[in-house]
């Protein structure tokens, strides 16, 4: 080899050897990521094994063993908690379904319609009330509790599902009316005027045209409320005073209260079973809830 040759050799090594050092940092970078992102998932995940487990061990080994690993096989708390509270758990369940569907129900009629009036209809006072809207957003749940107690207090409504339902049927989660003018809004106007050129009104253009459309907001929507009022502890035990109309948060704070010998296994073992029905309406549900806050109908 030449002296020519031996320099142009080594002044193109340099250049050629960077471009290969950066494709293996590319290629190992994925794989950093995936170890990332598997390492985080276990860390949020672990809370959730651990009490799945817990609800299998006997009371005297949940809180000396932070493993995962069962050593002894403890089924009865199932059983137990079932049955260690003035009514079957069962009940329970019952009561969250109940308050549950109204308010689902209640917001995807109310928040829909009011939704529909900001986006398509022309009022006085739109843009303020709009604004007043968003406002109640901002507002925690501990301002205006006093309020609505008193009110529902005035009205016989304590110790009644009433105050948990009745409300959504008033169009009072702001959240959910935003999102749904949004989605509104991405829906072609020309859809509203094809059908009022053929004589439909707002109700009809409503019911036929906005509201089939309308699918992954309204998904999105009953998932979201489903998920909150399922486990929402805190208004239900202002307005729930009676153990027989207690929801499944309630009756697992009085759970606590009810065992004198702390029977945690008992309690996790009920804390599973409560989730259970928040894990397959996200399941089931994902897809919507996707679609229903990525995209719009226009797309």
């Amino acid at each position: 080899m030449t002296t020519d040759n031996l320099t142009r050799d080594l002044a193109v090594t340099p250049v050629t050897a960077a471009p290969v050092r950066r494709r293996r940092r590319l290629r190992a970078s994925p794989v950093l990521r995936h170890v990332l992102f598997i390492a985080m998932v276990a860390v949020a995940l672990y809370p959730v094994l651990w009490m799945v487990v817990s609800s299998l061990r006997p009371d005297g080994s949940i809180f000396t063993d932070s493993g995962l690993w069962l050593d002894t096989f403890a089924a009865e708390n199932y059983t137990n908690g079932w049955n260690a509270l003035t009514h079957p758990f069962s009940t329970y369940l019952l009561n969250s379904a109940v308050v549950v569907l109204g308010a689902v129900v209640g917001n995807l009629l109310a928040c829909s319609m009011t939704a529909y009036a900001f986006a398509r209809l022309s009022f006085r006072f739109k843009r303020t009330a709009f604004a007043v809207m968003l406002l109640t957003i901002m507002l925690p749940i501990h301002v205006v509790i006093v309020p609505q107690y008193v009110l529902f207090a005035q009205l016989g409504w304590i110790n009644s599902f009433l105050p948990l339902i009745v409300p959504k049927f008033l169009a009072t989660d702001g959240f959910f009316i935003f999102l749904m003018v949004q989605f509104i809004r991405g829906l072609p106007r020309e859809l509203d005027e094809a059908a009022r050129i053929d004589g439909a009104g707002h109700p009809r253009i409503f019911l036929r045209i906005i509201l089939p459309l309308m699918t992954p907001a309204l998904a999105t929507a009953a998932i979201f409320t489903f998920i909150w009022t399922w486990g929402d502890f805190f208004t239900q035990l202002i307005f729930l005073t009676d153990p027989a109309k207690y929801t499944v948060p309630v009756a697992l704070r009085s759970f606590v209260d009810a065992q004198s010998d702390s029977s945690y296994g008992s309690l996790f073992a009920m804390s599973v079973l409560s989730i259970v029905p928040v894990l397959l309406a996200f399941t089931f549900g994902q897809r919507y809830l996707i679609r229903g806050i990525a995209t719009t109908g226009g797309k």
